[in-house]
């Protein structure tokens, strides 16, 4: 037992000395590389490791092997940034003519922002939010145009249109490329409030006039909330998306208004609990400089001490990828409480019941989700 742990703590050490610190990586011997590619590619950061030695000049340093898979990370993420940029350009052309705000979000606004994130981060479809009146209109036009819905269980597609803050996703019929349109970040029965219009309202225009971004601040508590309200009982957190947070507080913490803004912000929106957690964590992981003022500022925010020693125990082991070889039981009881977690935070318990129960009987009856083998690339980045 004691080999197992010392194995799952060298796995997580390897991964996050890898992240911190890349220039210490061709330092590593083969059996540390052979682990490291194997945990970094479960967490899917295996092209932004290949992206900060391609800027540190080591890529030479590494063994060849090794930057044969770095390269290979790098060239599916070339491959899906052409392919989100044209489906951007394609979305365009088939909403000419609809005077609607759209904002682009997540890998997509990085991406078309030029935003540090963009650097060595897979991408997987595009994620667009508008006002919800305009909604239908936007689906069907881009049905006409090329686009159709994906089929799912008449269940499911009523609880996305009634409760959630999406609809369907909408694939194309040719490029196979999805679009994800949401109304507001979070469902319309979450525990935290999310009205939209704040968001609009300081949303920034890029060179097309027609494509906005979140706000800065408005940016990065959006990629907290999704990171802590979107738990996968599977999955568990995202770290590659932690990392994204960090990347955009050194981006955009070089402003001092932006720190000063940061907290108000969250507060005003109601995600101030998602903020400490990631700035918290952030500062944890990745050595995140945040200045004390503000983590002073956002002590109220925090949960009451049981739960606050609870979540600092679960969050790791969620956030963390497992050892491929030894797979955690605690860590897959924390992934699990995330989840339900996220789930008690985005309804009520009579309609979480009612969602969970029939989730349940559709599993015991067989149910599974369809395999969609175009994805199967981005499973493995």
């Amino acid at each position: 037992m004691a080999k197992v742990a010392n194995e799952r703590l060298r796995a997580r050490k390897l991964l996050l000395d890898a992240l911190k610190m890349p220039e210490t990586l061709p330092a590593l011997s083969l059996a540390d590389w052979e682990l490291l590619l194997r945990v970094a590619r479960r967490a899917r950061v295996l092209g932004r490791l290949e992206s900060a030695l391609h800027h540190a000049g080591l890529l030479g340093d590494i063994p060849p092997p090794v930057a044969a898979h770095l390269r290979a990370a790098r060239n599916v993420i070339k491959h899906r940034k052409t392919l989100i940029s044209w489906e951007v350009n394609r979305l365009l052309w088939a909403l000419k003519g609809i005077d609607a705000p759209l904002i682009l979000l997540k890998g997509t606004a990085y991406l078309l922002a030029d935003l540090p994130p963009a650097q060595g981060r897979i991408f997987a479809d595009v994620d667009l939010l508008v006002p919800e009146d305009r909604v239908r209109e936007i689906e069907e036009r881009l049905v006409e145009r090329g686009w159709f819905k994906t089929e799912i269980d008449p269940y499911d597609d009523r609880y996305y249109r009634v409760w959630m803050h999406e609809i369907p996703p909408l694939r194309h019929r040719e490029r196979g490329t999805e679009i994800d349109i949401h109304h507001r970040l979070l469902p319309k029965t979450s525990h935290l409030a999310s009205a939209p219009a704040p968001l609009f309202a300081a949303a920034r225009t890029l060179a097309d006039p027609r494509l906005r971004v979140l706000a800065p601040a408005d940016m990065i508590l959006h990629a907290l909330v999704h990171l802590f309200l979107e738990g996968d009982p599977d999955e568990g957190l995202r770290l590659r998306d932690l990392a994204d947070v960090h990347d955009l507080l050194c981006h955009h913490g070089q402003e001092p208004a932006f720190w000063a803004s940061l907290v108000p912000r969250a507060r005003a929106l109601g995600f101030q609990r998602p903020l400490f957690y990631g700035l918290h964590h952030a500062h944890q992981f990745f050595g995140t400089p945040i200045p004390p003022d503000v983590l002073h500022e956002l002590e109220d925010a925090a949960p009451a001490w049981p739960i606050r020693k609870l979540m600092n125990r679960l969050i790791p082991l969620a956030l963390l990828p497992g050892h491929p070889d030894h797979p955690s039981h605690l860590a897959a009881l924390a992934r699990w409480l995330i989840y339900v977690r996220a789930h008690w935070l985005r309804m009520p318990p009579g309609l979480l019941i009612k969602h969970l129960s029939h989730k349940a009987w559709l599993r015991f009856r067989g149910f599974r989700k369809r395999v969609d083998l175009a994805q199967l690339d981005l499973k493995q980045q």
